[in-house]
C-alpha cells in the first residue's frame, strides 16, 4: 500500500503548509492521513473511532480545539437560537460537531450554526452535507490564530453564509459580520446581540451570555 502526499510549488515546507492554513500549530494537524491526501471520510471514520474533531482543509486533517468554557457558551448561545428558531419552524441549530462541508471537500464545524429550512439538504442523511450555513458561530479559543479565523470567514462568506459572530470569552466580546473582511460592530458585555435580517427578531443579551462563565 502507498500514500503520496500530494505536492504543490507553492508548499514546498511543513512551515509553509502550517501558514497556509492560518498559522495553527503543528500539534493540531494530524499526519496519517498524510497531509494533502484527507477526505471527508476520513474526517468521520476518525471522530467515530476516536471521538476527535478535524476539520478538512486543502485535504488536511486540522483538530478542532474547544475549550470546557468555550464549550459553555456555545452550548447558551445555541440554546437560544434553538428556542427561537424551533417554535417558528425555521431551520436547524447544530453544535461543535455539526459536520459541513461548505463546498465539496472543504469540512467545517461552526461551534454554533443555524442552516434555514431553503438550505436544508432533502431527504439527505449525509453525516457531512454540502451546505453553508446562514449563520455561523465561533467562539475562539486559545489555539485559534486571528488568520485562522480571517480564513474560516472567508471561506463561510464565499459559500453562501449571510451572518457570522466571532465570541471572544476573554475579552467577552462578540464581533458580528455580513461580510467577511471588518465587522460590523463589536458588541460588548453590556449590549444585545441580535439575528439582523437572518433572524429577525432574535435577541441575546450578552450580560446574561458572559454569565455562563462565573463560578
Amino acid at each position: 500500500m502507498s500514500s503520496l502526499l500530494k505536492s504543490s510549488p507553492d508548499i514546498p515546507t511543513l512551515a509553509d503548509l502550517l501558514d497556509r492554513l492560518g498559522g495553527v500549530s503543528a500539534d493540531r494537524v494530524r499526519y496519517y492521513p498524510l497531509p494533502g491526501t484527507a477526505t471527508v471520510a476520513d474526517v468521520i471514520e476518525v471522530h467515530a473511532r476516536e471521538k476527535r474533531l478535524y476539520e478538512l482543509v486543502d485535504g488536511v486533517l486540522v483538530e478542532k480545539p474547544m475549550g470546557y468554557w468555550e464549550s459553555v457558551l456555545a452550548i447558551a448561545i445555541a440554546s437560544a437560537l434553538r428556542d427561537f428558531v424551533t417554535p417558528r419552524k425555521l431551520g436547524k441549530v447544530s453544535g461543535e460537531s455539526g459536520m459541513m462541508q461548505l463546498v465539496p471537500d472543504l469540512l467545517r464545524m461552526p461551534d454554533v450554526a443555524f442552516v434555514s429550512t431553503a438550505r436544508l439538504p432533502k431527504d439527505s442523511d449525509d453525516a457531512a452535507p454540502v451546505m453553508a450555513p446562514d449563520l455561523a458561530v465561533e467562539v475562539l479559543s486559545k489555539s485559534n490564530t486571528n488568520r485562522e479565523i480571517e480564513r474560516k470567514r472567508r471561506e463561510y462568506f464565499a459559500a453562501g453564509t449571510r451572518l457570522a459572530w466571532i465570541v471572544d470569552r476573554v475579552a467577552r466580546t462578540v464581533e458580528v459580520y455580513t461580510s467577511p473582511e471588518k465587522p460590523d460592530v463589536i458588541l460588548t458585555e453590556g449590549q444585545t446581540l441580535t439575528g439582523g435580517d437572518v433572524l429577525p427578531g432574535f435577541t441575546l443579551e450578552l450580560r446574561t451570555l458572559f454569565a455562563e462563565l462565573e463560578e
